[in-house]
Parts: structure tokens; C-alpha cells; sequence
């Protein structure tokens, strides 16, 4: 009976990569639990001494954390359900008349925008927010649909050219307009790329820092997570138990949506990878 060889190169790279992850998370978890003077007159690494959820309860109340987990909601998930419904759409007219040069040539326009960085168009963004009246939340969710237009249209085009048209085809003699066509037809057979595109979109609006501070600003109100984070950390940053406190408090949303649709994300990524 032959032995599987074990890959110990692989197996030692993969537990100091888990150690460099896992270690910082402790001393993260356990310092948030702990008082200043606690955390002063012990080491950094023993347990408290009395585990204590007044950290979190004053990073609640001094952040207003509800009304920036409610800020981060309202812009991304109507975000990620008008990506997938627009960015999907205008890709498949793309991808079905590529063979027009007009067609191709916006095409390539619209994605060279990828290699455009943001930092060159922040100030005109900033200046036509505030002129359009678009330096709020839904400001916010129209500022993403349109940034994150060229990268998702490079995916959608590249994955619509893998199916088949004479499914359209059939559709098209059974008496189905071009619309029909592509909400009873197509889009289902997005299922994989959709999955792949809306958690892209999540991570990047959710952990979005930079649009929100240049377009929303000293608004406090429209504040999100990572920016409420950011002034947060700059009032208390030598505070230590306060502030890891308040970075599991932002960390604690997007872990519960993950374990929850874990099974069901990575089914999806798994079935586009395939794809």
C-alpha cells in the first residue's frame, strides 16, 4: 500500500500564512475585551481578566454604528442589484453585436476606463457631485454603477461570448422579442458570472474609503462604515482596547453575510471558475 507523500513546503508555507492571519486576530479579540489599565499592567497576549463588552458598548454609541451599518446597506446593496440587472444587460448587447465596428469601439472605450486611476478624476468627481446634487447616498450608488461599468462589462461580454446563440435562436422561432430572450434565457445562465460580479461588488463598495470621503465629505450623517472607522481612529487611535473594539465592530457585518451564504458563494465562484 503506497503512502501519499506529504508536501511539506506547501503544508509549512500555508500554517505561517494562516499564523500571520490568525495572530494579529487574536491580540485584535482579546485587547477589545480588556480596560486600558488592564491592558497597560498585563501582557499583550494573556486573556482578560474579566471579559468586559463596555468597549464595544462605547464604540456603539460614540461611532452611531447603527446609522453608518445602515449607511453602508443603503448604498450597497442597491449597488450590487443594479450592477448585476444593468452591467449584465449592457454586456450582452455588446457582446451580440461585437462584429459592428461602432459597437466595438465603444466597447473598448468603455473599458479603457480600467486604466484610468481614481486619483486623476477625483476632483472633477467631487466638482460635478456637488454640482448635480449627487453628494449623498444615492449619489453614491450612481458615482459606483457608473466606475465599476468598465470591469464588469470586460467580464459580462467575455462570459455572454461562451453561450451559445441558438438557444437565442430557438427562442427568437418560438416567438420571444430580443427582451424575453435575454431575462427568460439568458440571464439565467449568468447565475455563475452574477454570483462572481456581486461579490466583487460588495467587497469593493462595503470597504469603499476614498469615494465616500471625497463625495460625501464632513457629512456625517451619510457616513459609512470604513469612513466612520477612519474618524473614529484618528480621535482615539492610542486608545488600543477601544480601537481594535471598534475594528471587530466593522469587521462583524461582512462575516456574518459570509457565514451565512458561504455554501452558496462558493458554489457560485466554483461553477464561473469552471465556466
Amino acid at each position: 500500500m503506497q503512502h501519499k507523500r506529504v508536501n511539506w513546503t506547501g503544508t509549512i508555507l500555508l500554517f505561517i500564512g494562516s499564523l500571520a492571519i490568525l495572530f494579529p486576530l487574536y491580540i485584535t479579540i482579546i485587547t477589545s475585551f480588556k480596560s486600558s489599565e488592564e491592558l497597560a499592567s498585563n501582557s499583550l497576549l494573556s486573556l482578560p481578566e474579566t471579559w468586559s463588552f463596555q468597549n464595544f458598548a462605547d464604540v456603539i454609541e460614540m461611532t452611531n454604528f447603527f446609522r453608518a451599518l445602515w449607511n453602508s446597506i443603503i448604498i450597497t446593496v442597491p449597488t450590487v442589484i443594479l450592477v448585476i440587472l444593468l452591467h449584465s444587460l449592457i454586456g450582452y448587447v455588446i457582446a451580440r453585436n461585437m462584429k459592428k465596428r461602432w459597437v466595438k469601439w465603444i466597447y473598448y472605450y468603455i473599458i479603457s476606463a480600467m486604466f484610468v486611476p481614481i486619483s486623476i478624476i477625483m476632483l472633477p468627481i467631487v466638482r460635478q457631485t456637488g454640482v448635480l446634487g449627487l453628494d449623498n447616498r444615492f449619489g453614491m450608488v450612481v458615482l459606483n454603477l457608473v466606475m465599476q461599468l468598465a470591469f464588469h462589462l470586460f467580464l459580462y461580454v467575455g462570459f455572454i461570448k461562451t453561450i451559445p446563440i441558438d438557444l437565442e435562436e430557438a427562442a427568437y422561432v418560438d416567438g420571444a422579442s430580443e427582451w424575453q430572450t435575454f431575462w427568460h434565457v439568458v440571464f439565467p445562465l449568468l447565475k455563475p458570472m452574477n454570483a462572481t460580479v456581486g461579490i466583487l461588488v460588495t467587497i469593493t463598495v462595503w470597504n469603499d474609503f476614498l469615494l465616500p470621503l471625497v463625495v460625501l465629505g464632513g457629512q456625517s450623517e451619510f457616513a459609512t462604515i470604513p469612513l466612520t472607522q477612519y474618524i473614529f481612529d484618528s480621535q482615539f487611535s492610542t486608545d488600543y482596547p477601544l480601537t481594535f473594539a471598534s475594528y471587530l465592530l466593522a469587521m462583524l457585518p461582512m462575516l456574518i453575510a459570509y457565514l451565512i451564504w458561504q455554501k452558496r458563494i462558493i458554489n457560485s465562484v466554483g461553477g464561473a471558475l469552471k465556466e
